[in-house]
């Protein structure tokens, strides 16, 4: 089962070569950047409802195209060393099995289940190889599935210095406590909340949402996390223009949104999906009486999404920067967020923009791999979302 986990891990292993004193091998076709694109609770379902509205019944996605396809399970387990096999995945765990290899349980980020060992990510090694590394989303930079590939924490909820101690849930009955992290607090020797762990971290181009989890005072030091990331080196960047004038050179925080970016469409009026109302008679029996489908939904742009950066553009210049200076190669992760998220809140048409976002992004790297030949280009997802 490991090695149907590590599949990606091999693969940028193989172009990482040159991490060892041995001489990098000259096979032309040894993969020397790696694009890994996530669709974030991405599955057939929410690949067909995309192709069905974008293309038709009869048309084909860019992915529809690539030349392979294949299927790996990957597990989730229980929070204890020799923990039983569990049913439900989450972001966090599924994360970490593609930037590790090892299966762990829901909510840690990079992090052992049951011995809270940190575990050995992609990135990492990428970084320790020479190679340039970049990873791109459309949801807060601090969220489960980009922190799994530089972060170590047990818990996705520890986002910023702030929480590390306790993560409280608001209700309108009581607050309820979800736990938190004092273990990886900076002052008990830990290496920090998710957000304190991405500014300090050696990551070329880190680009998305997040920006309030930067904005409170970091645990060191007497300033806030973005100015931590700045003496740190980072560049610290937070629009489409400033994206766009951004010039390699000097690692690169682009934090667009104050939490996740918005979708880039909804349903009309921001109508999401409503249930079939059945008549008395269907009720009692369903092959009595009659069921009222709602009207047809059609998707318009959401205003919301104003100025934000595409995972298009934002791709585009991840791609640019890392290739700038990139004598040993790249590790580039991006993903599309809210095919998840949107589906959670039953918002077909906001799943369906941020799949149309996975495409542009996916033309974007293939236009990139067919300049460059020794580029491997790979999409999958993390994890099934049914609601």
């Amino acid at each position: 089962m490991k090695q149907c986990l590590s599949i990606v891990l091999a693969v940028i292993l193989t172009a990482a070569f040159a991490a060892t004193a041995q001489p990098r091998p000259t096979d032309s076709h040894q993969p020397r950047q790696v694009i890994l694109i996530i669709g974030d609770g991405m599955d057939e379902q929410q690949i067909a409802i995309a192709r069905n509205y974008l293309k038709g019944a009869t048309g084909r996605l860019v992915m529809d195209g690539l030349p392979l396809r294949a299927t790996a399970q990957v597990l989730t387990i229980e929070d204890k060393v020799g923990g039983k096999p569990m049913y439900v995945a989450d972001s966090a765990n599924t994360a970490t099995s593609m930037a590790t290899g090892e299966i762990t349980s829901r909510g840690r980020i990079a992090t052992a289940a049951g011995t809270d060992e940190d575990l050995t990510t992609i990135v990492q090694l990428a970084v320790a190889a020479g190679l340039n590394t970049g990873l791109v989303t459309t949801a807060s930079v601090t969220d489960a599935t980009l922190a799994a590939f530089i972060a170590h924490i047990n818990f996705r909820q520890c986002e910023n210095p702030s929480i590390v101690e306790n993560v409280v849930f608001e209700t309108a009955v009581q607050d309820v406590s979800l736990g938190g992290c004092p273990q990886d607090a900076r002052k008990n020797g830990g290496p920090g909340a998710i957000s304190e762990q991405l500014a300090s971290s050696p990551v070329d181009i880190i680009l998305g949402g997040g920006a309030k989890h930067f904005l409170v005072r970091a645990e060191a030091g007497s300033g806030t996390v973005l100015e931590l990331a700045q003496a740190q080196g980072f560049q610290t960047i937070g629009s489409l223009a400033q994206l766009q004038r951004s010039q390699p050179g000097r690692p690169v925080l682009g934090l667009f949104a104050d939490s996740h970016l918005p979708v880039r469409l909804q349903g009309e009026g921001g109508r999401i999906a409503e249930q079939p109302k059945p008549s008395l008679l269907n009720r009692l029996h369903p092959y009595l009486g009659s069921v009222t489908l709602p009207e047809t939904m059609v998707c318009e742009p959401n205003p919301g999404f104003g100025e934000t950066p595409s995972l298009q553009q934002m791709t585009a210049t991840a791609l640019e920067h890392l290739s700038a200076d990139s004598d040993e190669g790249f590790f580039l992760m991006i993903e599309s967020a809210s095919i998840d998220k949107a589906a959670h809140k039953r918002d077909p048409c906001g799943s369906i923009g941020e799949v149309a976002q996975l495409e542009e992004a996916l033309q974007t790297a293939l236009a990139f791999a067919n300049e460059h030949p020794q580029t491997l280009v790979l999409v999958t997802a993390d994890h099934t979302q049914a609601a």
